[in-house]
């Protein structure tokens, strides 16, 4: 079990198994399974790891940091903090694409994006746009600092200096954001 438990990927696996199974299963009168429900799948997923991600950042690490002796900050600077952040900005990426290819699977893609469909249309157009900002945030915003920051990429003091604030206002910004997104995702139904 323990061998099991301990490898990640073999875990993830069997996780996918698990639900192509429920899919079949599942399928609504036998139908085939749809690019649009596993878009659907991959996007809650996508989702789930890239808000988790932004709140543990913010609920977890970042106020967790000054109680850190300093002789130990290394480990989370050094090794937590770049594979977070590599997750997250992919879960980022991937969660908008999915989204998109949702919206498009269903005919609402360009009325979303222009606010001209109808209620439900436009709503999901909200959430949609704030997840956008939320994730020029992270690409452009949050990931250059957090270069500087961790010192993958070579900086001055001064300069991580001036990326931290920026980096923090960001995601603070993506935190105060996605609880519109969120409502606005789950409230649309657009089926």
């Amino acid at each position: 079990m323990a061998k099991l438990f301990g490898n990640l990927h073999l875990v993830l696996g069997i996780g996918l198994a698990l639900a192509i199974v429920v899919m079949i299963a599942f399928a609504p009168g036998g139908a085939p399974i749809d690019l649009n429900s596993i878009s659907r799948w991959l996007h809650l997923f996508f989702g789930v790891l890239w808000i988790g991600l932004l709140y543990y950042l913010n609920f977890v690490q970042v106020p967790t940091m000054p109680a850190i002796p300093a002789e130990q900050k290394g480990a989370i600077t050094g090794h937590i903090a770049p594979k977070v952040l590599f997750f997250f900005r992919w879960a980022a990426a991937l969660t908008v694409l999915t989204g998109l290819i949702i919206a498009h699977a269903s005919g609402y893609l360009v009325e979303a994006l222009t606010f001209a469909g109808e209620g439900n249309v436009d709503l999901i157009g909200v959430g949609m746009w704030l997840a956008l900002i939320m994730a020029f945030n992270v690409w452009f915003i949050i990931w250059p600092a957090q270069k500087r920051v961790l010192g993958i990429v070579s900086a001055t003091d001064e300069q991580k200096a001036a990326a931290a604030p920026r980096a923090l206002i960001a995601s603070r910004t993506n935190v105060l954001l996605s609880l519109p997104m969120m409502w606005a995702m789950v409230s649309a139904n657009l089926g």
